[in-house]
């Protein structure tokens, strides 16, 4: 749990430094690397200059400036989610761009020439984001847009005349509006019937075309352009797989896509080069592939350029490697790695690599998964197990560095980390397969997970538990209630226990989803019987395994009080729970002294009801 959590990546000005976040302090806090501080292949010698120093509140590094050095930053207080944007300048005071006591505030981009940026805040109406376009050097805003249609917003084109603009209609069936800024004009772009999923991602630096993604007619999202002056829409990308995004280079000489490719994070790049058209017609645009030079075993993710595009910087993350930041020099073809994350006192041999695993569930259909198998694992040395569940619902749990996972494999507990039907990534009939079914089939595909590590001839299948976060914590719940005599122990972190109260109370900015959310899982007012069936804490009294609750103080999205109350409910029935809140956290846990505080706790509780028996005993 020492590792060094890192990430983002901005350019200075001059490109010979990177802005991005670390938690090395124990807080996450604001630094910059020089670029030349590593030697090729080798992590930069460097200790990263720290330009902020909270030791209360985490603060995240957006930007640097585009033509100096000051910086734009996010923080909120104690996991509240109301983040606000601050300014940072060179003698370091800090101005707060967007104050108030209960806005959300967001950074969106950056004007071409860096003479301003756009901002999102619901300080107007608390349901909806507007768009304000600040100068980036009086600070001086001017409203862009006005949000009272409830839109999610998207992008904005370089020439300012268009804006992207999505609506969820359900969890599976979106729709993209294109506003004109100038006229003050919406059109839908993409009317439809069916669900089929539809989000706008970019506008070509020309501000010609829209990219947007889509599902209409497959499984899987792909890539289409839609021309603004033709209203032509061409399939311009795609995969086997889903592709989650794209994005284009400041100056547009790259672009950037990315692919969920079974559980693993895919990256394409493309250069973008004039071609002349055929017999001296107008030129057009060919996408070439760049290739990167070789680089250690790992999935390059969080891809960003410099304005000049002669140089990308980008994280490199592996099962037994977490993040670290790498830097290519296009034009010396040199690459640097600039941090070392990994904890200098572990030996990464000691870690694991995973495995995408897939099994047959009750009704034959086939989830995937991420299975981790401890060190010393055998027929004559079984090891007990580990159900771990995705938030979400829609989530998925892929491959890359965890450190919770590592540090429960390298106690010895195998760990299967299940992409039940309703995750993402796996086509859309997967996705929709859990809609008003949350409680019952994904929850057996759990159980199904059980009888799949117990077939596998090293694992105890009567130590086998269940936990998870947020979404995984509610699975935790409900497999401790609903299926009691599965497993032995479970752990749930920040859980929905009662859907009728967490329904009720999703923060006002939610509004936007509000429908789609009711959709999948229930409407508090008109599914009460749906969702009294689902939620744990109704029927509490049938569990009777050992459980853990951990808690954010500050969780906007599952509230204290969830915990809180299962907690009360299962103690009255005599049955172990242990229950750790940290006053200073939301729906994650940020600050590295309450990470190794939850861990070495979990571990403790397995260790006694999981590994053990219920007096401690091994």
């Amino acid at each position: 749990m020492a590792t060094t959590s890192i990430l983002g990546a901005s350019f200075s000005a001059d490109e010979q430094r990177i802005l991005f976040s670390s938690n090395a302090s124990g807080i996450f806090n604001a630094y910059t690397l020089p670029i030349g501080g590593g030697s090729e292949g080798r992590a930069g010698r460097t200790t990263p200059e720290p330009l902020t120093r909270s030791t209360v509140d985490s603060t995240f590094a957006v930007a640097f400036f585009p033509h100096d050095d000051r910086i734009l930053f996010t923080r909120d207080r104690g996991g509240d989610e109301n983040f606000h944007l601050f300014v940072l300048g060179p003698d370091g005071a800090e101005t707060d761009l967007t104050p108030g006591q209960t806005l959300k505030a967001q950074f969106i981009g950056w004007r071409p020439d860096g003479s301003a940026f756009f901002v999102s805040s619901n300080e107007r109406d608390p349901r909806f984001f507007d768009i304000y376009r600040y100068d980036a050097k009086t600070y001086a805003r001017t409203l862009l847009y006005r949000n009272e249609q409830g839109f999610d917003l998207g992008p904005i084109s370089r020439d300012e005349r268009w804006m992207a603009l999505n609506r969820s209609n359900t969890t599976s069936d979106s729709d993209i509006y294109l506003f004109d800024i100038g006229k003050q004009e919406m059109k839908h772009l993409t009317s439809h019937e069916g669900s089929i999923s539809y989000r706008a991602e970019t506008f070509d630096p020309a501000s010609q075309k829209l990219f947007f993604l889509t599902n209409e007619g497959s499984e899987f999202k792909r890539i289409c352009t839609y021309d603004l002056t033709t209203a032509e829409v061409e399939d311009h990308e795609g995969a086997d797989w889903d592709v989650i995004n794209t994005y284009f280079s400041q100056d547009g000489r790259f672009r950037i896509t990315g692919i969920n490719q079974d559980g693993s994070i895919m990256i394409r790049i493309v250069e973008i080069k004039e071609e002349n058209g055929e017999e001296g017609g107008d030129k057009g645009k060919r996408e070439n592939s760049v290739n990167i030079p070789a680089l250690p075993k790992g999935e390059i993710r969080g891809v960003v350029f410099s304005r000049s595009s002669t140089r990308m910087a980008f994280y490199l993350n592996g099962d037994r490697s977490p993040d670290n930041l790498f830097v290519y020099d296009f034009c010396t073809a040199q690459l640097l790695q600039l941090t070392q994350s990994l904890s200098s006192e572990i030996d990464e041999s000691d870690l694991i690599d995973a495995q995408v695993i897939r099994f047959k569930s009750f009704d034959g259909m086939v989830i995937p998964s991420i299975y981790y198998k401890p060190h010393g694992a055998s027929g004559s040395n079984r090891v007990p197990a580990i159900v771990y569940v995705h938030g979400g619902p829609g989530g998925q749990t892929m491959r890359g560095y965890n450190a919770q996972i590592q540090y429960l494999v390298n106690h010895g507990y195998a760990v299967l980390g299940i992409n039940n039907r309703g995750s993402s990534g796996y086509g859309k009939t997967f996705f929709t397969a859990a809609n008003r079914k949350h409680g019952r089939e994904p929850l057996w595909d759990c159980v199904e997970a059980k009888t799949y590590l117990a077939s596998l001839g090293y694992i105890d299948h009567e130590r086998i538990g269940i936990m998870g976060a947020s979404y995984g914590g509610y699975m935790t719940l409900s497999a401790l209630a609903f299926r009691p005599e599965v497993f032995k122990v479970g752990v749930d972190i920040f859980g929905v226990s009662n859907w009728l109260r967490t329904l009720e109370n999703i923060p006002p900015y939610w509004e936007s989803v509000r429908r789609a959310i009711y959709d999948e899982i229930g409407d508090p007012v008109n599914d009460i019987d749906i969702l009294v069936a689902t939620s744990p804490l109704f029927h509490a009294k049938e569990i009777r395994k050992p459980l853990m609750v951990i808690q954010g103080a500050n969780d906007p999205r599952v509230v204290k009080a969830e915990s809180d109350e299962i907690v009360e409910a299962v103690r009255k029935h005599n049955v172990p729970v242990e229950y750790v809140v940290f006053p200073d956290e939301g729906h994650s846990f940020t600050k590295k002294k309450n990470q190794i505080e939850a861990n070495r706790r979990i571990l403790q509780f397995l260790e006694k009801y999981l590994k053990g028996d219920e007096s401690g005993n091994r």
